[in-house]
């Protein structure tokens, strides 16, 4: 083949190159909460029940068992700013999930400061639309151990735009029994009312740190069945 010919055939077929994207069946960003409020025994113990959740043998057959059988998800810690922990992965198998979980236990802290929960939730939607990868549903799994904004969007504004987007809020409320609930009365009830939303949405509750791990378990089962599992978990 002569060389112009070669050259004007990788011109053309450059954009199409640069296009190719991964197909899968859910985009799932973890939203944690890194805010002043979690020291760093706290941050390492959250990542650590992360890892463990994911690479649990249920959570590992629900994805494998899913209509596509496979998931992407991203580890992010949010608090004034927000900062990628673990890049978006897909995850088939033990052997991703066990790649992915070791990702999460290197990196230093990065995200810093109060409570920007309306920035976090923003954030979380950029890097769903901004990603490699096409999925029938988009999730951010957000969790936290209060409802203050001190500073960005409001959550109201941000809830909206992310749910306008058509991408579905979870959310998992940290209970401290050790220093009380930190948003009033009720930090479930304000969840429910002000980060929840979208096609099934729902929260499970950490109630304490024995039973976080196992939480985050059940959740991610449930986030990968889909819509109809989560909407029977919260008819219970």
């Amino acid at each position: 083949m002569k060389r112009w010919v070669l050259i004007a055939l990788l011109v053309l077929a450059g954009p199409a190159l640069a296009q190719e994207r991964r197909e899968t069946g859910l985009e799932l960003v973890l939203l944690a909460d890194a805010s002043g409020s979690i020291d760093t025994e706290e941050l390492a113990f959250q990542r650590q029940g992360y890892a463990m959740a994911l690479t649990d043998p249920r959570v590992v057959a629900a994805i494998e068992d899913s209509t596509y059988g496979t998931i992407a998800v991203t580890y992010v810690e949010w608090a004034t700013n927000t900062a990628m922990v673990a890049d978006w992965t897909i995850i088939d198998g033990p052997e991703a999930a066990r790649g992915f979980a070791d990702a999460l236990l290197g990196p230093p802290r990065r995200a810093v400061g109060r409570n920007a929960i309306g920035g976090a939730l923003l954030e979380g939607k950029r890097l769903i639309e901004s990603n490699d990868i096409d999925a029938p549903r988009a999730v951010i799994d957000f969790s936290g151990d209060s409802i203050g904004n001190s500073s960005g969007p409001s959550i109201a504004a941000a809830r909206d735009e992310v749910l306008a987007a058509g991408i579905t809020i979870n959310a998992l409320p940290i209970l401290r029994p050790e220093d009380g609930r930190r948003a009033g009365a009720d930090l479930e009830a304000e969840y429910a009312r002000r980060i929840i939303g979208g096609p099934g949405a729902f929260m499970v509750t950490a109630e304490s740190r024995a039973t976080f791990a196992e939480t985050l378990r059940r959740k991610l089962v449930l986030e990968i069945a889909g819509p109809d599992a989560a909407r029977r978990h919260a008819a219970r």
